[in-house]
């Protein structure tokens, strides 16, 4: 038997995972081309903007850490359940907000939500495959994830521009829908058992919303204003109790003890680095395209088409090679390569041509990051304990959502107030630095264990 057939059962599984994930990462990511018109519908400008897109991600960054806990105590079906549920109701919440604060607090409730879906699901994956089976999982879960966060902007422009940005919000039903149904009779697996770090939660939550605010805010107030540097303060504060709390806490939320495996801790910086460009440079892209160059919220969403086809097409490839050869090689070219394609922007103007200005450098990021992303999930994950799947995916996922939260709300320090060219490039410099950057600490850091390929090889064999 090859590793590519599996059982029904495992199909199923594989299934659901995608799906439980792909509506988080696609809510992630369909509101970006959604911004403009949220913007001329509710005011607010950019800082609005802003905090749409990083009210989800600083409750999804801050949870998704207790959620992987969640996972490994109580079990994945349950936390699965409760995620779906819960984003489908705060989904509905954000599509009929009345106001600007409505939506960004809606949004903040749906990261919630969001938080308990990512590391769930793709535990399902880790306690359900081994060997090269789970690797080349793994790509397909992160292709069809991946897809999600590149294809959003697609979707989300179709219905600004036939019906309305709330309708990028009331998709989100339909797949929960079906997750749901695809869930009834499957396996109960009923957790370790084990206490929940609420107070660890909290602190990362007021470190990240803190920090995060001023960021957003300074933009408007300046630093030296009291609503910007008190919450600072306060953020800073309370990250350092964070830190500090995890190494007394019985049952931490953050087990620093998992940053004792090399590549754990050396694949979550390169995690940081490549998912912090991923965040910001198609969102500012996307921005650019529609407030700048004239396109309308659809054109501007399948300019990202063509990434979306390779990550369909490359993703499950890699991670099988990944499974068998180690992952150091791909992701040290990756990034590069995915770097390389924001630098070709550098040659657009306002007047943008699809052909020459955008297809060869989208062509670029999609084959760079469908070498990267599932070699590096493979890398981390499969460095540690089964048993740890789930609090394993929530760091890797928190680390990344972290990531991006940072680097968003950065998006005013970057461009400056109002997008224009200078910004754009400013912005994409920025973006191929971290993704080069990510590369070598790949090719540095990342170790192959010889072993674990070989017992791979022969799981081929």
């Amino acid at each position: 038997m090859t590793t590519e057939r599996m059982s029904s059962s495992q199909l199923r599984v594989l299934v659901i995972a995608i799906l439980a994930s792909f509506v988080a990462f696609l809510d992630g990511a369909v509101i970006n081309v959604a911004l403009p018109a949220i913007d001329k519908e509710l005011g607010g400008g950019l800082p609005l903007q802003q905090w749409v897109v990083d009210g989800y991600l600083v409750t999804l960054g801050s949870l998704i850490l207790i959620a992987g806990s969640l996972s490994d105590v109580f079990g994945r079906k349950r936390v699965l359940y409760a995620g779906l549920i819960g984003f489908g109701v705060t989904s509905l919440l954000c599509a009929f907000a009345p106001t600007g604060v409505f939506l960004v607090i809606a949004r903040a409730l749906q990261g919630v939500s969001g938080a308990l879906l990512v590391p769930s699901s793709l535990a399902l994956i880790i306690s359900t495959f081994s060997g090269a089976a789970q690797a080349k999982a793994i790509g397909r879960w992160t292709a069809w994830t991946g897809v999600a966060m590149i294809a959003g902007p697609v979707l989300g422009g179709v219905f600004v521009d036939t019906l309305s940005w709330r309708w990028v919000f009331v998709i989100n039903v339909i797949p929960i829908g079906i997750t749901l149904a695809m869930m009834i009779g499957l396996k109960q697996d009923h957790g370790t058992g084990g206490r929940v770090d609420i107070l660890g939660a909290v602190l990362g939550s007021l470190g990240l919303a803190g920090t995060v605010f001023a960021l957003i805010e300074q933009g408007v107030y300046g630093w030296g204003s009291p609503r910007v540097f008190l919450p600072l303060i306060v953020g800073i504060l309370s990250l350092a109790a964070f830190f500090f709390w995890q190494t007394r806490a019985k049952q931490p939320m953050l087990p620093l003890g998992l940053f004792r495996v090399h590549n754990f801790w050396v694949g979550n910086i390169a995690t940081a680095l490549v998912y912090g460009a991923l965040a910001f440079a198609p969102l500012t892209v996307t921005l650019y395209l529609q407030q700048v160059a004239g396109f309308g919220a659809t054109e501007a969403g399948f300019v990202f088409i063509p990434s979306t086809l390779c990550m369909l097409l490359l993703s499950g490839v890699f991670g099988g090679l990944a499974g068998k050869y180690g992952p150091r090689l791909f992701m040290a070219i990756g990034p590069v390569i995915a770097g390389c394609g924001f630098l070709w922007l550098l040659m657009m103007g306002e007047d943008v041509n699809f052909w020459t200005n955008l297809l060869p450098a989208v062509l670029l990021f999609g084959v760079g990051l469908s070498i990267t992303v599932a070699p590096l999930t493979s890398a981390i994950l499969g460095a540690i304990h089964p048993a740890q799947a789930g609090i394993g995916s929530a760091v890797n996922n928190a680390v990344s959502r972290i990531a991006g939260l940072v680097t968003v709300a950065m998006i005013g320090l970057i461009v400056g107030g109002t997008l224009d060219r200078a910004g754009l490039d400013r912005a994409m410099i920025v973006a191929a630095g971290l993704m080069l950057v990510g590369g070598i600490v790949s090719a540095v850091g990342i170790r192959n264990h010889e072993p674990a390929a070989e017992k791979v090889q022969t799981a081929v064999d």
